[in-house]
Formats: C-alpha cells, structure tokens, sequence
C-alpha cells in the first residue's frame, strides 16, 4: 500500500520533459542543494545585516540588505526549475540543514569586516558550487536550467566583489 501512494504521488509531481530521467534526478538534486545554501546565506546575510555595527553601519547595513534582497529573490526560481523539470525540491527546513554547505555563525558579535569577509567567502563558493552545477546541466542539455545558473553566478560574482572591496585595507586601495 505504502508503495502504491508513493508511485501515486510522484506521478502527480511527474512533469513532462524532454530531459533524461537520470539528468533530471541529478539536476533537481542540485537545484535542492543549491536551494539549501540560498536559504542558509540568505538567513546569514539577514543575521549580519540585523547584527551589523559600527562607523560604516549605514553602508553595511543597506550592502547586507539589497545582497539579502538579491538572494531571496533567486530562491523561488531554483525551486520552481527543479518542478518544470519533473524533480522535487525541498519539503523542509529540516531538509535544507541536512544539505547546505554554507555554514551558520551563531556568535554573540562578529566584527563588521569579519561579517563582510565570512559572507565574501560564502559567496565565492556558492560561485563555484553553481559552476560544478553548471557543467552537469550544460551536459544533459538543459539550457534553461544552464541560463539562470549564468546569471545567478553573475550576480554572485558581484556580490562577492562587493564584498572584497569592502574589506580592503585603507592602504591597499591607495589612500
């Protein structure tokens, strides 16, 4: 009985597609990871963003609010193109902790540079994890999926400098 329900409700999630059922079972996996890290550097981004303090409190604070921004607006995307496809997507946040690979910062204080260096680093691997997606995609021919990965790597690669140039030493950027 148990597997009858299961067979039923993932034929009810079976989107037609084109796409290799393998393909769309490792694509909608990592979209579901990738979703998972969205969530965690979003949650981070908001933490630093709320907790951030100091003499550059204003333009950290509205940096840490529109990169929030950003990322939340990537999430409903990355969930929405693992369904177009016939995959599943996250059910939980339960879920999401088992798989992110953004790590949480719980401390009391963090220094304002060191917010902006943690999530420069969070970023720049989000980067490189969305590459590694990326080439999976690109080889299955999804071109969709390809496409937004572009731009979500684009708009992380901004972020990351953003980021960096905000934590260079005074002396380093010619002053």
């Amino acid at each position: 009985m148990a597997k009858a329900k299961l067979r039923v409700a993932s034929d009810r999630l079976n989107t037609p597609t084109d796409l290799n059922p393998e393909d769309v079972t490792k694509i909608a996996h990592g979209l579901t990871v990738l979703l998972s890290d969205l969530f965690a550097l979003f949650i981070k981004t908001k933490n630093f963003h709320w907790h951030v303090s100091g003499p550059n409190f204003r333009d950290y604070h509205l940096l840490l609010d529109e990169q929030s921004e950003q990322i939340f607006s990537i999430i409903d995307a990355v969930g929405e193109r693992a369904r177009k496809i016939g995959g599943t997507t996250l059910r939980s946040l339960g879920q999401a902790e088992g798989l992110k690979r953004v790590q949480d910062n719980n401390a009391d204080y963090v220094s304002p540079l060191e917010m902006l260096k943690e999530l420069r680093d969070d970023n720049k691997t989000l980067t490189a994890n969305m590459r590694e997606l990326h080439a999976v995609t690109d080889e299955a021919n999804d071109v969709s999926t390809t496409s937004l990965l572009e731009e979500w790597i684009d708009q992380a690669e901004e972020r990351t400098w953003f980021l960096y140039e905000s934590t260079r030493d005074a002396t380093e950027s010619g002053h």
